[in-house]
């Protein structure tokens, strides 16, 4: 009798305890001023100096005095920043996972992480899966912010997988800002796939959202700066003038489309330089 007064003693005990944690509140998210996604090229188009300057750019603008200083100066002072790499359809990788940066020694952690990335260069230019990847990123974080942006950058239109305007307008009816930086810089190689203009591509097809602008690089020595300029305006919720000069130069609209376009005429020729 006494062993049957213990084992229900026992399952009492059990489905309490399951109670009580069952009552407890979830833990909540952490807030932080801005949710940040770096979305970054490694298609084929670029070589592997090239995945080195933007590795080494990104990581020097988050460690910067000029983005700390914008970090803590929100309201909250902090953010949260994940690094992802993209190319071709299926072609995504998450280098750095969602972190809070709220001083300087979780932006060297942040920094130390992209630059020790080791991955090369991938096939085609998806930047239509690019931003749908990068938008399913905010469903994975612990974080919760007011503004929500997605940072893209790229050297080329998009050429595999959905439209890139089917795409961007997806992400935007979400919620999430867009903002472009055009690489512009002659390439080294798969210049086929080059087109001029690539800032009003940006400016027409892909970026989008509250506050959304871009910032072009027409030489890679001036990357890093561009990174610090961009991702200043971005943690402060300032728009840059760079978007307005270009929408004031008018003339038609860029084809969303040029980038499949020019695939289907080089396709076979991949012994062109």
């Amino acid at each position: 009798m006494r062993r049957c007064w213990q084992h229900v003693r026992m399952r009492f005990f059990r489905w309490l305890l399951v109670i009580v944690v069952l009552s407890q509140p979830a833990a909540a998210e952490i807030e932080v001023d801005l949710e940040l996604v770096l979305a970054v090229d490694v298609s084929r188009s670029m070589s592997a100096a090239d995945l080195a300057i933007q590795r080494r750019g990104y990581a020097e603008a988050l460690t910067s005095a000029t983005v700390l200083d914008a970090i803590q100066g929100g309201f909250l002072g902090r953010i949260a920043v994940t690094y992802v790499e993209w190319a071709g359809t299926g072609w995504q990788r998450v280098v750095v996972d969602w972190s809070v940066i709220e001083s300087a020694a979780d932006a060297e952690a942040v920094a130390a992480l992209i630059v020790a990335g080791t991955g090369g260069t991938l096939r085609r230019t998806s930047i239509s899966e690019g931003l749908i990847f990068a938008a399913g990123r905010f469903d994975a974080s612990p974080f919760t912010a007011h503004r929500q942006v997605i940072d893209i950058s790229g050297d080329g239109p998009n050429n595999q997988g959905i439209p890139i305007t089917t795409a961007r307008d997806e992400v935007l009816a979400r919620g999430i800002t867009i903002n472009g930086l055009p690489l512009m810089a002659q390439p080294e190689v798969d210049v086929v796939w080059h087109i001029d203009g690539l800032d009003l591509y940006y400016r027409d097809c892909v970026i989008g959202g509250p506050g959304a602008f871009l910032v072009a690089v027409h030489e890679w020595g001036h990357f890093a700066e561009a990174v610090r300029r961009k991702m200043v305006l971005e943690i402060s919720g300032l728009a840059d003038d760079g978007l307005k000069r270009a929408e004031a130069a008018g003339g038609p609209r860029f084809d969303c489309l040029i980038g499949e376009k020019i695939w289907q005429r080089n396709r076979g020729n991949w012994d062109v330089p």
